[in-house]
């Protein structure tokens, strides 16, 4: 059985309503033979990480970057699920952030929510996950303002969509 790893930090009605859904797409009854594992950021570590076989991240945009509880998790992780660091201390692209060859990198997604803008979030969680042993199976959702049925069916799809890519039933 595969497993699909939620990493949702839900601070926000908005998150928890994203979160719930995201979780109800991953165990949607079709898709057979995938657990579904559902944490926080901080209670998330490196070998949680390293024994899922996806993973979707959820977070609020904060100020135009990636909330801080995802940003301790990359903080506390990175080396030891196999972060690469260039010359300069930096990340290092390992073409794992939206590369299309599978080359046994974790299939990932990411949604993101903010009241009028999520694009520093995306770029600054993609930054970090270039340069990691990851691989980008979905273009990361971006949502702002109030969620709606129509905010949630995305969610739900993403859900879906990364727990069907693990489906071996």
């Amino acid at each position: 059985m595969s497993t699909l790893l939620l990493v949702l930090h839900t601070p926000t009605a908005a998150t928890r309503l994203l979160g719930e859904e995201l979780a109800a797409g991953a165990q949607d009854d079709a898709i057979e033979g995938v657990d579904v594992r559902v944490l926080s950021p901080d209670t998330t570590t490196a070998d949680d990480l390293l024994a899922a076989d996806g993973l979707v991240l959820l977070c609020p945009a904060n100020f135009g970057y990636m909330s801080g509880l995802l940003k301790d998790l990359f903080d506390r992780t990175f080396l030891a699920v196999g972060g690469a660091l260039g010359d300069d201390g930096g990340g290092a692209r390992t073409d794992a952030g939206g590369g299309t060859s599978d080359g046994g990198r974790l299939p990932w997604a990411l949604c993101v929510h903010g009241r009028y803008d999520a694009e520093g979030a995306v770029r600054s969680v993609e930054s970090i996950a270039q340069a990691l042993p990851w691989r980008r199976v979905a273009a990361p959702l971006q949502l702002l303002g109030d969620v709606g049925d129509d905010e949630r069916a995305a969610a739900y799809e993403l859900g879906a969509t990364v727990a069907a890519l693990l489906d071996v039933g």
